[in-house]
């Protein structure tokens, strides 16, 4: 069966947004048409302003190259799914102002689901909520913008930074990678006059200002910037303790409690006393509902944290 010529272009056009680079033969192999009729339908994408680069020859072939405006996305049904789950969690994201410009973009792209994708959508938006992260933990896109430049050009940066007691101090550092850890943006610098490498809350720095100076990248300890913050943040005294029971030996919990800062108590054949660390009680708790999944755990303290485990069990019977 013969393709539509308009069918075939954007399926010509999805291909294009693939990879940087494809050979006139490989397009009409997928096309199933003569390299002819590709060039036929690279005229008519752009007749549509569709900017397409060709290079004649032999090893020919063609790129869509950037243009004055964002082309039209052509997304199969498992790429439309993920873009509209990912905005819906990025409307939720620790960055000032991405709560709206996502909600929006998302707006625009559940309006054009088939109707079998939406209803999936909304089903899967309706079984899962999101703790809410507190107002302090908001990252200034302005602030994240100006480090990932300064990460980029090696450039020295100030700043003042709020520390973990309250205090507030002025830094001068070498920036040297951003990261994420769960919904908290982080910094990894040398401090210069501290001497020594320093992880930042990106939440907790203010005004960063470029200095106009460079450095020489150092390494990072550990490699890089994630086990650098696993390491530098899971020493930080942590708010709240809890101490857990749990019927089932600890080697059945490793894969629960990876990501989580524990340390085993008590370890039996088929029990064992686990203490969990985390600034967030309402985390301690989803933890604690996490091992649940896997085997009983009764919370010996706090009792706050029972409380709130209780309330939890309460709401997910309901």
């Amino acid at each position: 069966m013969r393709k539509d010529p308009t069918g075939r272009a954007l399926q010509l056009l999805s291909l294009l947004q693939t990879r940087r680079w494809w050979r006139g033969v490989e397009l009409a192999e997928r096309l199933e048409v003569t390299e002819r009729t590709v060039r036929r339908d690279v005229d008519r994408l752009r007749d549509l302003g569709y900017p397409v680069d060709a290079t004649a020859g032999k090893h020919g072939g063609y790129r869509l190259a950037a243009g004055a405006h964002m082309p039209p996305l052509v997304l199969d049904d498992d790429e439309a799914v993920a873009v509209v789950v990912g905005l819906r969690y990025a409307a939720e994201a620790a960055i000032g102002g991405m709560e709206e410009t996502s909600l929006r973009a998302l707006t625009k792209i559940e309006q054009l689901l088939p109707h079998r994708l939406r209803r999936w959508v909304s089903a899967l938006h309706s079984s899962v909520a999101s703790l809410r992260r507190a107002a302090d933990d908001v990252v200034d896109p302005e602030a994240l913008s100006v480090l990932a430049a300064a990460c980029r050009d090696r450039e020295d940066v100030r700043f003042d930074y709020r520390r973990r007691d309250g205090e507030n101090s002025r830094r001068l550092v070498q920036p040297h990678q951003l990261a994420t850890a769960g919904h908290r943006w982080y910094l990894v610098a040398w401090d210069r006059r501290r001497h020594d490498w320093r992880t930042f809350r990106l939440d907790r720095l203010r005004e960063p200002r470029p200095t106009g100076s460079h450095f020489t990248p150092r390494q990072i300890p550990g490699g890089d910037a994630a086990r650098f913050i696993a390491s530098s943040v899971g020493s930080i005294p942590r708010h709240h303790e809890a101490k857990l029971a749990v019927n089932a030996a600890f080697a059945e919990l490793e894969g629960v409690l990876r990501r989580v800062d524990h340390t085993p108590i008590e370890m039996e054949a088929d029990s064992c006393l686990v203490r969990i660390r985390d600034d967030d009680l309402d985390r301690l708790a989803l933890t604690v509902a996490r091992i649940a999944l896997t085997a009983p755990v009764a919370v010996i303290e706090p009792a706050e944290l029972a409380d709130t485990v209780r309330r939890l069990a309460t709401h997910l019977t309901a």
